[in-house]
């Protein structure tokens, strides 16, 4: 069965319960969750003028494929209240897709690996807290080389709330 890495994120609301019901429903509705990191708190990247970004990745059993994973997940969005209104905007919660195995896929809608994955360490530190030695299957690193060759500097500290 495919091993599915999931990013969640979300700066608005009851950040921790926007997380929570999203695992419970990745878990009811794309796979077993396997191994998830513990939350992370980060400043906004991108458009910076916005509440701190809780973030979460997790490990996922999956028998669906990636492009029903990503139907799934954005109609988790849906239901958990995301709307869709600026890139890099604000929002309940936010499911990327990081890899799914190590499978390489570019469609109009997909692309696996996250193409950005390896610039973001609000993404590559709770990878490489469950799955340091993942290989990136397009740039052949570690995920713990990632994140050490990660040109971000955004702080990005363990969540306590």
């Amino acid at each position: 069965m495919p091993k599915l890495y999931l990013l969640l994120g979300g700066n608005l609301g009851d950040r921790t319960a926007y997380l929570r019901q999203a695992r419970e429903s990745i878990a009811a509705q794309v796979g077993g969750i396997t191994t998830a990191s513990k939350l992370y708190e980060t400043a906004a990247w991108g458009k910076t003028d916005q509440p701190n970004f809780l973030n979460q990745v997790l490990e996922v059993q999956t028998e669906l494929a990636p492009e029903q994973v990503l139907h799934t997940i954005n109609q988790i969005e849906q239901e958990l209240g995301r709307v869709r209104q600026e890139h890099w905007g604000a929002r309940v919660i936010d499911i990327d897709i990081l890899f799914y195995d190590q499978l390489v896929l570019q469609t109009q809608r997909l692309t696996i690996p996250h193409p950005q994955l390896h610039l973001r360490r609000f993404t590559l530190l709770p990878l490489a807290e469950i799955a340091p030695d993942l290989a990136h299957p397009v740039l052949g690193k570690s995920v713990d080389q990632l994140l050490k060759d990660c040109p971000d500097e955004l702080e990005v500290w363990g969540f306590d709330g």
